[in-house]
């Protein structure tokens, strides 16, 4: 049998509007971005989340910058709930999550603020309202509580008052501020940001070869490693036992970006490292159990733990490859990128009642065990967007330069 075919440019294209179009309801009445049910319709029984409300100002505001029609009125309605409903007027910063009653989640999380910080970057690169004092607060915020500069590294969590921090330190949390931290450098044109985000990966660049590439996620409050947490909940949805497939695949393309960011001054080891995390993600994650797909878990000597599989898991492998591809010509890149774009084919994009299935069993067949819907469309669009856009700048500033006129790797 030959090797499956990748998918062309007109057909990226064609899928991310198609994705798009998904997510046209998104806009929630108290403000922000809804969670969407398995039809695209808003579940205005769940709370508005931070993280998805910035995801979707980001995705939408993409497709502001690739002319699809009505995604900028999309994203700026979406914005418009990260500067009301979801801020913190009284503390600062952005809650959790507002539920549908109003009540706050008061939690202030790393992982949040990383999040709006891209969200403004992409709105301000799309030239949204209100999208410059958004990104100047988000960065005052993130500079003020969530970025230690004697260490290097991230705090993850805070009460709402900013009394005291969360003992918990995560490499999650750190993944998502390096990617926004790249696109705040892009944007704002101050290259702290970049360094700051070459400061982040030096801890993956220590942490890959010392556990054969899986990476640990959890930490306590002085950054020593906690294998076990949350060995009884190990389908956890932010916080999961043992090594998450889908984070290796996703730091390995992370680190390519800021090589290609920061050009010479770059830290030796990205490349090593990504190539590293990207060949243990494939040999402990795909097909590891007798049917395509990436599981989601494994434990620390690389055995399955959670077997579903997500679809953002898919949607990273075929970005990460493509990056290695665009960074290194090897042909084993390209072979990934086309035989998981034929998996998303087959078994994740629902051609009925649309964008991705963001879960399926073990069998791949839908289920709704850890993510119930089809919440947001972050991790889908950027795996149409990425394959064809340059490794920097940041992908945002990318399609806004590219005016259309995209190649892919």
């Amino acid at each position: 049998m030959s090797d499956p075919a990748p998918p062309d440019d007109a057909w990226l294209d064609d899928e991310c509007r198609r994705l798009l179009g998904f997510g046209r309801r998104v806009v929630h009445p108290r403000g922000g971005a809804a969670w969407l049910d398995d039809d695209g319709a808003p579940d205005l029984a769940r709370p508005v989340h931070t993280w998805i409300t910035s995801r979707m100002v980001h995705v939408f505001g993409l497709g502001a910058l690739m002319g699809v029609e009505g995604s900028a009125s999309i994203a700026t309605a979406a914005l418009a709930g990260l500067r009301t409903t979801l801020r913190d007027d009284e503390h600062g910063g952005w809650f959790g999550a507002v539920a549908p009653d109003g009540e706050p989640d008061g939690a202030k999380s790393c992982y949040a603020h990383a999040f709006v910080m891209l969200a403004g970057s992409t709105a301000v690169v799309a030239g949204l309202p209100g999208a410059e004092p958004l990104l100047a607060e988000a960065t005052r915020v993130f500079e003020a509580r969530f970025w230690d500069d004697d260490l290097g590294r991230v705090v993850d969590e805070w009460d709402r008052a900013w009394t005291t921090p969360a003992p918990y330190r995560g490499l999650n949390s750190t993944m998502h501020a390096l990617e926004a931290m790249l696109a705040v450098g892009d944007v704002t044109g101050d290259d702290v940001w970049h360094r700051r985000a070459a400061r982040l990966a030096g801890l993956v660049v220590e942490l890959a070869p010392s556990y054969d590439g899986r990476l640990p996620e959890h930490f306590g409050p002085d950054w020593a490693v906690d294998l076990d947490l949350n060995r009884d909940r190990p389908d956890d949805p932010f916080k999961p036992y043992g090594a998450t497939v889908g984070h290796g695949l996703e730091w390995s393309r992370l680190l390519l970006h800021l090589e290609a960011t920061l050009g010479e001054v770059a830290p030796a080891g990205l490349l090593d490292t990504s190539r590293l995390l990207f060949d243990r993600a494939v040999a402990d994650g795909w097909h590891a159990d007798g049917a395509p797909g990436f599981v989601y878990t494994t434990d620390w000597e690389g055995r399955p733990v959670v077997r579903e599989r997500m679809h953002w898991v898919t949607a990273e492998a075929i970005a990460a490859a493509a990056a290695l591809h665009r960074r290194t010509g090897e042909g084993r890149y390209a072979r990934r990128y086309a035989e998981w774009w034929a998996y998303a084919r087959e078994h994740l994009l629902d051609r009925e009642r649309g964008s991705w299935h963001h879960e399926l069993d073990a069998a791949n067949w839908p289920q709704a065990s850890v993510w119930p819907g089809k919440p947001d469309l972050y991790h889908a669009v950027q795996a149409t967007l990425l394959p064809r856009m340059p490794l920097a700048p940041s992908l945002a500033r990318a399609v806004a330069l590219s005016d259309g006129r995209t190649a892919r790797a």
